[in-house]
C-alpha cells in the first residue's frame, strides 16, 4: 500500500512537470523565472532542468527569481535555447527573409538570431540564391520539432470561414503582382486584392501595412484597401494637411486637379482622400480653395 502511494505521488508530480512545461511555447515569446546561476548564463524555468539563457543575452541586474520576456528556439546541437534577441518573426509569421546560405538539403534565412533558419528543399518554390529575399511563412517541421520556414504559402490561407467582414481593420502583406493589382494576405490568414485603382505608392512583395476590408464579395473573395475607411481617414488626415500648410507659409499648389500621384508624393495620401479632408477642412472654414492651391484661413 505505501509503495503504491509513493507510485502514486511520484506520477502525480511527473504529471505536474508535465503540464508546467507545457506552458512554455517554442518559437514563441515566454516570460520565465530565473532559478540557476551558472557561469555560461541564468537557466530559466520550464518545469523541468531549465532552459539556458546565455550570458551574452542575459538583461544587465538580473538576478535569481527575476522573471524575464525570452524568445525559445532550439540551438545547433537541438537544445531548448532562450534569447532576448528579437527574431524577425515567430512561429506563424509570414516575414520576408534573406537567405544567407543555399545548399542541396535546402537554405539558410537570416531572421534575427545567433542560429539561422532553415527551409528544406521539399518546402522551396522559387530559386534561391544567397542576399535574395524570400516570402516564407515560419512553421514547426513535423520531422524534427525545430522551427523552420516554408515558401508554400496556400495551406495556410483559406477564405473559407472569414474571421473579418466589411470595414473591419486589418493588416496587409503583399503577397504576388496580378493583372487587376496585388493579391494581399490579410491577418496572416485570408487572401484579398488591393486594386490598381487602389494603390498610390510603390509597393514591393512582402511589404506591410495597415488597411481595411472594403468589400466581400461572392466565394468570400475580398477586395481592400490601404489606410482607413471612409472618415477615419480623413480624421487622421486633417493634422497632416494643417501642419504642411503651416510650414509652408499657410499654402499649398494643391486642389482637385492637380494629379494624383503628385498628391501622393508630397501628402502621402490619395486623391481621393486628399478632396475627402480638404473639404472637411473647407467646412470647418479652416481653409479656402484658390485657383491654384489651398490656402489657410486667419484664426
Amino acid at each position: 500500500m505505501i509503495c503504491d502511494l509513493k507510485s502514486l505521488e511520484r506520477d502525480l508530480l511527473l504529471h505536474k512537470k508535465k503540464l508546467k512545461s507545457v506552458m512554455v511555447k517554442m518559437g514563441e515569446y515566454n516570460v520565465l523565472k530565473v532559478v540557476k546561476e551558472r557561469s555560461m548564463g541564468f537557466f530559466l524555468d520550464d518545469g523541468g532542468e531549465g532552459i539556458l539563457l546565455p550570458k551574452r543575452f542575459v538583461p544587465p541586474g538580473t538576478k535569481m527569481g527575476d522573471e524575464i520576456k525570452v524568445f525559445l528556439y532550439h540551438d545547433g546541437e537541438d537544445r531548448p535555447i532562450a534569447t532576448t534577441q528579437k527574431p524577425f518573426g515567430i512561429l506563424g509569421d509570414i516575414v520576408k527573409l534573406k537567405a544567407v546560405n543555399v545548399t542541396h538539403q535546402g537554405a539558410f534565412l537570416d531572421w534575427g538570431l545567433m542560429k539561422d533558419l532553415f527551409i528544406p528543399k521539399s518546402k522551396i518554390k522559387s530559386y534561391m540564391i544567397p542576399n535574395g529575399e524570400y516570402l516564407v511563412k515560419i512553421v514547426m517541421d513535423e520531422k524534427t520539432g525545430r522551427l523552420a520556414a516554408t515558401e508554400k504559402l496556400e495551406p495556410f490561407l483559406s477564405n473559407e470561414i472569414l474571421t473579418v467582414k466589411e470595414k473591419d481593420l486589418v493588416e496587409l502583406m503583399v503577397y504576388r503582382q496580378t493583372d487587376i493589382g496585388y493579391e494581399v494576405i490579410i491577418n496572416n490568414i485570408h487572401k484579398g486584392i488591393l486594386h490598381n485603382n487602389e494603390v498610390y505608392r510603390n509597393i514591393s512583395i512582402g511589404d506591410r501595412f495597415k488597411g481595411f476590408i472594403k468589400n466581400i464579395l461572392p466565394e468570400n473573395k475580398i477586395d481592400v484597401a490601404a489606410g482607413k475607411p471612409g472618415y477615419a481617414r480623413v480624421e487622421d488626415e486633417t493634422e497632416k494637411i494643417l501642419r504642411l500648410l503651416k510650414e509652408n507659409d499657410g499654402y499649398l499648389p494643391y486642389h482637385d486637379k492637380s494629379l494624383p500621384e503628385d498628391i501622393y508624393s508630397f501628402f502621402g495620401m490619395s486623391k481621393k482622400t486628399f478632396k475627402m479632408t480638404t473639404g472637411n477642412l473647407y467646412k470647418q472654414h479652416k481653409i479656402s480653395f484658390t485657383k491654384t492651391g489651398i490656402q489657410l484661413t486667419e484664426e
